[in-house]
């Protein structure tokens, strides 16, 4: 079995959760935990890096849709860093990957946040 590890970063007005291994049905749960913790701090805009993941199944997936839902009824910006082929494949296959706001890095967030929004 391969783990699962996430670390969070706090930046101006935003947070990056940086998630690597495998975002399965044994970890899924342990990252909607610690993501609802971040979104219990308000911030602006919550960027979910994907680089590092080497496998994501649907429960991963499920979490990161929920992770959109809460985003839109709270008002923050939820945007994700483009993760490995295989991580992409399962967003094209589950036909959710144009429900997201995907970057290829992380600091693309911060150029894009700067400007205004229409």
């Amino acid at each position: 079995m391969h783990g699962f590890g996430l670390t969070i970063e706090e930046l101006d007005g935003s947070v990056r959760i940086a998630l690597r291994g495998e975002l399965d049905l044994a970890h899924a749960y342990t990252f909607d935990e610690e993501l609802r913790r971040v979104e219990d701090a308000r911030p602006e805009c919550v960027v979910i890096d994907l680089r590092e993941l080497t496998f994501m199944d649907s429960c991963g997936l499920a979490r990161l849709l929920a992770a959109r839902r809460r985003a839109r009824k709270l008002g923050h910006r939820l945007v994700l860093v483009r993760g490995p082929a295989a991580v992409q494949r399962l967003f094209a296959l589950s036909a959710v990957d144009e429900a997201f706001e995907i970057v290829n890095k992380p600091d693309a967030v911060t150029a894009a946040s700067a400007r205004p929004r229409a």
